[in-house]
């Protein structure tokens, strides 16, 4: 008894110290990285974490637009490539949307139509939106403003507000998410995100190269809330989510309590049909109930690769598979919105996880997905 007593003396003692040197040294985020994910019982960031985390509330309107049911709703079964995927990569929602009426739409385990998950980078994609509605709205002068102008922090760099937007930032970031030590996981759990961000450095020539760095669209985040003086959240309302007729209010994640900075870079918890009008308003060059709430040349700079070669524009990744021009708001665990214009498609997935394969820059199920929804509106 005397020795287990020592040894759980021990232990004790070791953890405190643990503790102690992470405040010390300023890693006591992985303190609540822990906390958040292992003490859940995960073993990385999941779909239901928001309410761990301080958010703001992205507000609907009084005005939902609701989705129209295609004449052929839910009569079309899943083929068994897409239940086995479904399956195997946990997804808690899929829906194809075809002719702006939703053809399929598909629930598990408890998830429905309403249920809020985490959108992970798909919160890109709407960052850059905003950036974009903030040009439109004279806050922001144009893609080629320096980023300069809103912190002097980086007086030094030629890097612009569109350089940020197409990942082209020349930022010293390192995009890891394994170790506890890297800073996209102090960006996710660290109490100040401005002090991790502003501390970075312009260490490449910016608007040369494509490099998918989180840290760019942080930054290009801050920028907007200073550009507008307001939080990401409200802005988001007023320019999208209430235009749009969103069904639900939405939730983006906070870095605490204090600062209240929106994680740019990630964490818009939503649902299925609310994110799906994303891939609508892009698809439509901007355009909403006959009004123009995105600029049309923007949409489609947005939509094509900046750079030859590499599969992103500004926001929103680029793929060609199947000879169409594909557009696609993306998440780290396989959150999908994934836009076809040329065929009037939308598909979005939500889930667990993704494949870890990757065939030309995208995850091995994004194919599935978009091969097993062509081959149920063949059945139409």
């Amino acid at each position: 008894m005397k020795i287990i007593k020592k040894l759980l003396k021990w232990i004790v003692g070791i953890i405190a110290v643990l503790v102690i040197t992470a405040y010390i040294f300023d890693y006591d985020y992985i303190l609540k990285g822990v906390r958040v994910v292992y003490f859940t019982g995960h073993v990385t960031a999941f779909i239901d974490d928001y309410p761990y985390f301080e958010n703001d509330t992205i507000k609907k309107g009084n005005r939902t637009d609701e989705w129209d049911l295609h004449k052929d709703y839910n009569t079309i079964e899943a083929t068994d490539i897409l239940k086995d995927t479904n399956t195997e990569f946990g997804t808690v929602a899929f829906m194809i949307i075809k002719n702006d009426s939703i053809y399929y739409e598909w629930y598990a385990d408890g998830y429905s139509a309403d249920s809020k998950t985490n959108s992970f980078s798909m919160a890109k994609s709407i960052t850059t939106s905003l950036m974009a509605k903030a040009i439109m709205d004279g806050y922001i002068e144009s893609l080629d403003q320096p980023i300069s102008d809103f912190y002097p922090e980086f007086k030094d760099s030629k890097t612009t507000v569109g350089d940020l937007s197409s990942m082209a930032s020349g930022l010293d970031w390192v995009e890891h998410y394994t170790s506890p030590f890297s800073i996209t996981a102090r960006a996710n759990y660290d109490d100040d995100l401005a002090e991790t961000i502003l501390n970075q450095k312009v260490i490449k020539t910016p608007g040369q190269e494509f490099e998918y760095l989180s840290g760019s669209t942080q930054l290009l985040g801050m920028i907007i809330e200073k550009a507008t003086n307001k939080k990401l959240a409200d802005y988001l309302s007023e320019s999208f989510w209430q235009p749009l007729g969103a069904k639900s209010d939405a939730l983006w994640q906070l870095d605490d309590d204090e600062n209240r900075l929106a994680k740019a870079f990630c964490c818009i918890s939503s649902n299925a049909r609310d994110f799906a009008r994303f891939g609508k308003l892009y698809k439509d060059h901007g355009r909403w109930n006959g009004q123009q709430i995105l600029d049309s040349t923007f949409v489609a700079k947005a939509t094509t690769n900046r750079f030859e070669g590499q599969p992103y524009g500004y926001g929103f990744w680029i793929s060609d598979y199947m000879d169409k021009h594909i557009f696609l708001m993306r998440g780290i665990l396989g959150q999908y919105v994934i836009t076809i214009p040329e065929d009037n498609t939308i598909i979005v997935r939500l889930g667990h996880h993704r494949s870890p394969e990757l065939m030309d820059s995208f995850p091995l199920d994004y194919y599935i997905y978009l091969d097993e929804a062509y081959n149920m509106l063949d059945k139409i």
